[in-house]
């Protein structure tokens, strides 16, 4: 028998930045979310974002690779945003994601950080905070990708 604590903040955001998302959306988006996210064996533990991007807090299975959930996520979620909300026809995410592991006693800070995404954007672009996260987890990053 294997047993594991697999827990993963996930970012990513819309294409070219563009400000699709809004606060009346995300409740939506999480509920759907988290059923791809269950259907691939793992569980939702949260998901917020100001206009351009989401956070994902999620504990996954080992069974799959991350970048294979996270392909799903993107693809079905896209689908679902641009045929279920008519002004979100030409909704996409950016290609690429990002990815942090969570230990089990980091999980209160990341689900709080997670809920004062849009508090934190007032004073933080996306990209400032996408580095600053890349620096806190020793991630080497090219910055022509986080400038697009």
């Amino acid at each position: 028998m294997s047993y594991t604590s697999l827990h993963y903040h996930i970012v990513f955001s819309t294409k070219e930045r563009v400000a699709y998302l809004n606060q009346d959306l995300i409740p939506e988006l999480r509920k759907y979310t988290a059923g791809i996210v269950r259907n691939h064996e793992g569980r939702l533990l949260n998901l917020n974002g100001p206009e351009n991007h989401v956070h994902l807090l999620a504990q996954l299975t080992p069974k799959m690779a991350i970048m294979d959930v996270v392909r799903h996520i993107k693809g079905n979620t896209s689908k679902w945003l641009s045929q279920k909300f008519p002004n979100l026809k030409a909704f996409s995410w950016q290609e690429g994601y990002s990815a942090f592991t969570v230990s089990q006693s980091g999980l209160p800070k990341v689900m709080c950080y997670i809920d004062d995404q849009i508090e934190h954007h007032k004073t933080m672009t996306f990209q400032e905070e996408l580095i600053s996260l890349l620096k806190k987890h020793r991630i080497d990053y090219d910055e022509r990708y986080i400038w697009l």
